[in-house]
């Protein structure tokens, strides 16, 4: 319980002001999961939960005692739904490894799938972007729900193993970095900056893979579209 309270209530200094220790944390699980995800380990998953689950507290803030915190929804949410379709991902990615052959084996999603992700992403962003507004999230609210519904695609596309699942993330940081800045979420908004070069390596590294792997068992996950 000692150790929680402090979790929680920890601050890391920072010139004139402080970061909340548990969102640095949460990042720093969230880039080695990213790191894990570029390699193809199994470990990615269960490592990405954690941070999930930090971050999960941190844009949730009025409600976990944060002090002068707003609350993100779409940023929040998506903690939650990482934590949901990463479960999956890891217990697919594992299967597949047991089965003799690589966690996952980079491939093309196609140009029909590439329509679907644009269009879900515009698509998902218009309709979330209302309820996120009544519920009291943090404007511009567009932005919270596209980083939202952005996020969900990056997911799925890894568990997918989608070699663009990586571009998606670029257009997630695009918007989102300045989105967290504005609220008050440095620590969050800077791993989103070098996020945001570690996607394009990301990307480069999966295409190079996908030439040279060979064909592996295909990972299944329901449509996004029906979420």
């Amino acid at each position: 319980m000692d150790f929680l309270q402090w979790l929680f209530e920890a601050r890391i200094p920072v010139g004139n002001g402080s970061l909340l220790l548990r969102e640095v944390v949460g990042n720093i699980f969230g880039l080695l999961s990213a790191f894990g995800g570029m390699r193809r380990r199994v470990w990615a998953w269960p490592v990405g939960i954690v941070g999930n689950l930090l971050l999960l507290t941190v844009f949730l803030g009025s409600l976990f005692g944060t002090a002068s915190a707003v609350n993100l929804l779409g940023q929040a949410g998506r903690q939650v739904m990482f934590i949901a379709v990463s479960v999956y991902g890891w217990r697919q990615w594992q299967a597949s490894r047991n089965r003799g052959g690589q966690a996952v084996v980079p491939q093309w999603a196609g140009n029909r799938a590439r329509l679907g992700m644009v269009a879900f992403l515009l698509i998902g962003t218009l309709a979330l972007t209302p309820l996120f507004r009544m519920l009291g999230s943090y404007e511009p609210v567009w932005a919270d729900a596209w980083t939202f519904v952005g996020s969900l695609l990056a997911t799925y596309g890894m568990a997918k193993g989608w070699v663009e699942f990586w571009l998606v993330w670029v257009a997630v940081d695009v918007v989102g970095v300045p989105l967290l800045f504005s609220a008050g979420y440095y620590a969050s908004a800077f791993m989103y900056i070098f996020y945001g070069g570690f996607t394009l390596v990301g990307f480069f590294v999966w295409a190079r893979a996908q030439r040279t792997a060979k064909p592996g068992v295909e990972t299944l996950l329901p449509d996004p579209t029906l979420r």
